[in-house]
């Protein structure tokens, strides 16, 4: 259980690569469905590639401990968690679980790396901007472009995941967000695959799209190890 700054707690899921360490760590950031069977998943497969991973649950302030949706559900009974979340509060818990990695014995402070997926897309920008990470990877990260003005504060390098069928995000969303880290001057690598849809990387979502989430994956992999 974490602790975060504003007196709350926090549970996250922890995944620890086989060996001794020091290993390089990565914050895991959910969707708007929980930390759930796909988040911890992701975990998992960070882990086996060398990295000790952490998925802290974000909705923690308005649901249970475990909280997990499924994907067929009526999205309006997640609304109540997304409303209550402010920037703030989203990098208080980003940090909570920064600080968390800090402090391991095992793992190496100075490289650390924030994955995201949908709402966790964004709230990897956001932990870019706060936080001196090493890298940061956003898939189809939804609303990103209310936090465009902070693209100057950037950290690391930030590799963007579009699907082009994505109806949930505009072209415009997502020109906002790349114009504003080009102006910046900040490194970045933005793909968006045209016959993949939102949420294409999950393989528990009907929009999942196997070889898009293939190269993806190759990507992220091949992103991190040259920043970690």
């Amino acid at each position: 259980m974490l602790q975060v700054s504003d007196g709350s707690s926090m549970q996250a899921y922890v995944a620890i690569p086989e060996g001794q360490g020091p290993f390089p760590g990565v914050l895991v950031l959910q969707e708007a469905f929980g930390v759930n069977g796909h988040i911890r998943g992701i975990a998992e497969r960070i882990a086996k590639e060398g990295y000790l991973a952490i998925a802290p649950e974000l909705f923690h302030r308005t649901a249970e401990p475990g909280f997990e949706i499924g994907y067929t559900v009526d999205f309006s009974l997640i609304m109540p968690h997304f409303q209550t979340m402010t920037p703030e509060s989203l990098s208080m818990d980003i940090q909570a679980a920064y600080d968390w990695l800090q402090q391991q014995n095992n793992v190496i402070s100075a490289k650390i790396a924030s994955i995201g997926f949908c709402l966790g897309g964004r709230a990897t920008f956001l932990a870019n901007a706060n936080l001196p990470l090493s890298a940061a990877i956003s898939f189809y990260g939804g609303r990103t472009d209310a936090l465009a003005d902070r693209a100057p504060l950037l950290h690391a390098p930030h590799l963007f995941f579009w699907g082009g069928l994505d109806k949930h995000i505009a072209q415009e969303q997502i020109d906002t967000v790349i114009n504003a880290v080009k102006q910046a001057g900040k490194p970045y690598t933005n793909v968006v695959i045209s016959y993949a849809d939102h949420g294409f990387n999950c393989d528990d979502r009907a929009s999942y799209n196997k070889q898009a989430a293939t190269e993806a994956w190759a990507l992220s992999m091949a992103f991190l190890k040259n920043n970690l």
